[in-house]
């Protein structure tokens, strides 16, 4: 059977021979027991949906077993021959453009190099999943082969619910992941939906399909990195930074660093994942020796080198030793994915890899204990570093959240706020998100690395073109990314497709966008797919991370990322997603995003000009209101562009009124 045969057949109606586990990929943990005996059944049931009453009898105590095993229903048998991994657009079975270039992205996400735990269809941050099972997956490339332009697929959680007619404007597909009722929005409510095969955790890019890799956050690192050495008025040069991470988008860190000139150690307790990083370029060098650890920085201190180096062990160790032998750390944050502290998001120091895993599985009680355990000594040692002038920042992976319900401290002398800023609070926000700079990306569906070459050369063209004319205000943000993307190709940050991300501006993305289409209908690019994190200015409301610059009391509102997404799906958007959870946590954010695809044609220009201004400009209206003086600034600016746009602009209140 051929690749797009295989495609378009869906679950097949002959059952493929079980599959053999494969020890060398890196699998999920085992989920802890939450089930009850009949919720076991009731999952059962939810599984064996999807087949014919005649294969029931097989797959059921093969999928019992699964369960028991991992604690979710995988379905590793319909795993597909196939290798995962983005095609050239022409490769794909479909009647529809559209289509095609979202079983592209799909199968980017589930690319063994990009996806944390292919097998398990998790993208990155332990739990982000394209899907819960293969089942879904092979149905919905079945209904996407088969779409026209006059459908719309409707996804839940992971489930393809169906084609619906709709029309040519709609968009091709709809997600929702975990959107639950909001009293059910718990970490155990998540455990339990997820065993029953009804709901999951899409984190950001991985159940919305628009995942890249590392290089998906290197760029945003990169801007905190460099921003961050700003705030402490030091050259990155012989500067060190400290962090931990390096599965999913944590796996930027490294990289960034190097960009950023700076010295990077980046502590990972998993050994495959860490070398994972090291053989794709992303780290220069792996130690798994404390003592060489630090002989290792205190040369490269002194020689001022820019290098970064992953220590295979618990990061409180780093702090630790660090502390013991007096090496100053200049920058620190922690990329853990907290989110998911009790599922192998973080691990407890003074155990092994293998033995946390069975703890976390076995005895989750334990386990809980040892992580708070750990979090409380991290915490006292990064307090020891920044009483000696290290600059620590929340890197919004619900770090300083965690650690204060672990009761470490981290809370500031009104008990109310955290002792350290959010990287947002203090870097991002103000100096990006309230301007309109945000994570634009682009990927280039040919799999032509001469397409991505030339896309890179056009964005490039374009920001230069502007920063002739920028306001004195957005110059920084314009200048650093001349530099970014001018840097891009050496830097060799494609991992998967051939795709590629860039901070800008409402006006730069249209423009950007505009010239790509251009480009396309004259011949000179293939097709292109926009997109962007949903780490942006207008689609995530997280009052830990995102959102966490907005001081009007409405930062646990989430109107601004509801709003988004249907201002996107009615605007031109191809697809459109909006997710429970994030880097923050389940119950903790609620974000969404989009993808564009441009074919060269004029309703691919007007789309792009209606949708791309919207949503940044939403994003940018609500950080007006709170009375962000950046963001006042850019939504006058935006209304001068476009006529159309009124905004009601915030007034302020004189501090001596409030004196009483």
């Amino acid at each position: 059977m051929t690749f797009q045969e295989q495609i378009k057949q869906g679950i097949p109606s002959i059952l493929p021979q079980p599959k053999p586990y494969e020890a060398d990929i890196n699998h999920a943990p085992k989920r802890k027991e939450i089930l009850s005996a009949e919720e076991k059944k009731l999952a059962l049931r939810n599984a064996l949906r999807y087949f014919g009453p005649e294969h029931h009898g097989e797959l059921i105590q093969e999928f019992r077993q699964e369960l028991e095993t991992y604690g979710r229903i995988y379905m590793y048998r319909f795993r597909p021959d196939y290798e995962m991994r983005a095609r050239p657009i022409n490769e794909y079975p479909g009647k529809c453009e559209q289509a095609k270039a979202i079983i592209l992205m799909i199968q980017n996400n589930l690319d063994y190099a990009v996806a944390q735990h292919p097998h398990e269809l998790i993208t990155y941050g332990g739990n982000g999943a394209v899907f819960q099972n293969w089942a879904q997956y092979l149905l919905t490339m079945q209904y996407l082969s088969e779409m026209t332009d006059e459908q719309t697929l409707t996804m839940y959680s992971g489930h393809p619910m169906g084609l619906f007619p709709s029309h040519k404007e709609a968009p091709r597909v709809v997600v929702t992941n975990g959107m639950v009722i909001p009293n059910y929005s718990k970490p155990d409510d998540w455990e339990k939906m997820n065993a029953l095969g009804v709901s999951q955790y899409g984190q950001m890019t991985a159940g919305s399909y628009m995942y890249i890799g590392p290089q998906g956050i290197v760029h945003g690192t990169t801007i905190t990195v460099l921003n961050g050495f700003r705030k402490i008025k030091r050259s990155p040069t012989g500067g060190l930074f400290v962090t931990s991470g390096l599965g999913g988008m944590s796996g930027a860190q490294p990289k960034a660093g190097n960009i950023a000139g700076c010295i990077t150690v980046c502590a990972e307790v998993n050994s495959k994942i860490t070398h994972i990083r090291h053989s794709q370029g992303w780290i220069n060098e792996v130690i798994e020796n404390i003592d060489e650890l630090v002989q290792r920085v205190a040369l490269a201190k002194a020689n001022k080198e820019i290098v970064s180096i992953a220590y295979l062990g618990n990061v409180v160790d780093v702090w630790e030793k660090f502390d013991q032998e007096n090496i100053h750390i200049d920058l620190g944050s922690d990329q853990t994915s907290l989110h998911n502290p009790w599922a192998g998001g973080y691990y407890p120091a003074d155990v092994s890899f293998e033995e946390a895993n069975e703890m976390m599985a076995n005895n989750p009680d334990l386990f809980k204990i040892k992580v708070q355990e750990t979090l409380r000594r991290h915490t006292t040692a990064i307090n020891k570093h920044t009483a000696r002038g290290t600059y620590f920042f929340d890197y919004g992976n619900a770090f300083l959240l965690e650690a204060s319900r672990a009761g470490a401290d981290v809370m500031a002398e009104n008990h109310i706020d955290f002792r350290y800023p959010s990287y947002v609070q203090d870097i991002m926000g103000p100096m990006c998100f309230d301007y309109g700079f945000g994570p634009f990306r682009w990927v280039c569906a040919s799999g032509n690395p001469e397409d991505l070459a030339k896309t890179d050369l056009i964005a490039c063209q374009v920001l230069e073109e502007m920063a002739k004319t920028a306001p004195e205000e957005i110059q920084q943000q314009m200048q650093d990314n001349i530099h970014w993307i001018k840097g891009a190709q050496e830097n060799k940050l494609v991992v998967g497709s051939q795709a590629r991300i860039l901070y800008a501006d409402a006006e730069g993305r249209v423009k950007i966008a505009e010239a790509f289409n251009q480009a396309i209908a004259k011949g000179e690019i293939g097709t292109v797919v926009l997109g962007r994190d949903h780490h942006d200015v207008s689609g995530t409301d997280s009052p830990y991370r995102e959102t966490s610059n907005i001081y009007d009391g409405s930062r646990f509102t989430a109107d601004m990322a509801i709003q988004n997404v249907i201002g996107d799906s009615f605007r031109g958007a191809t697809w459109v997603s909006i997710h429970n959870g994030g880097g923050v946590g389940w119950g903790e954010v609620i974000n969404g995003g989009f993808g564009m695809v441009l074919d060269g044609s004029k309703e691919a220009s007007r789309r792009l000009e209606s949708m791309l201004f919207w949503d940044v400009n939403n994003g940018i209206s609500r950080r007006s209101w709170a009375r962000n003086d950046g963001a006042i600034f850019a939504i006058k600016r935006a209304m001068e562009a476009q006529p159309l746009l009124k905004v009601t602009i915030p007034n302020s209140v004189a501090d001596n009124l409030l004196d009483f």
